[in-house]
């Protein structure tokens, strides 16, 4: 009860947005390397974006500059990640690989069909 005391409602509010904002940076760095600044260019292109719901443009207007710092912050990190064929680090790419080391085109065609079955 005392340490409700010393730390104010407007301290924990101010916290707790520190700690929720830049979404969309830290989502954009956990998958492959996308560059440099992605979770800003995801914030802005959202925003741009007609498709985008009204309800999210609102969060991604104010997620943008925090995106922006954790970006800067994560620079570092970007630069470590980079590197000059960003293709073997595309998702896609890398289960294109491994379909075709693994045959499963030719496997699938030689598939037999599934047997049908009664309702």
């Amino acid at each position: 009860m005392n340490m409700m005391k010393r730390f104010p409602l407007t301290a924990v509010l101010i916290c707790s947005t520190f700690v929720t904002s830049g979404c969309s940076s830290v989502m954009s760095h956990t998958g492959a390397s996308q560059g440099y600044y992605p979770g800003t260019r995801a914030s802005a292109e959202m925003i741009a974006d007609d498709n985008t719901s009204w309800a999210i443009k609102p969060l991604a207007l104010i997620d943008l500059p925090f995106s922006a710092v954790m970006d800067t912050v994560l620079l570092p990190w970007d630069y470590f990640r980079s590197d000059d064929d960003k293709s073997k680090d595309s998702i896609h790419e890398r289960v294109m690989q491994s379909e075709k080391m693994a045959g499963t085109q030719s496997s699938l065609a030689t598939a037999a069909a599934m047997p049908a079955q009664p309702h």
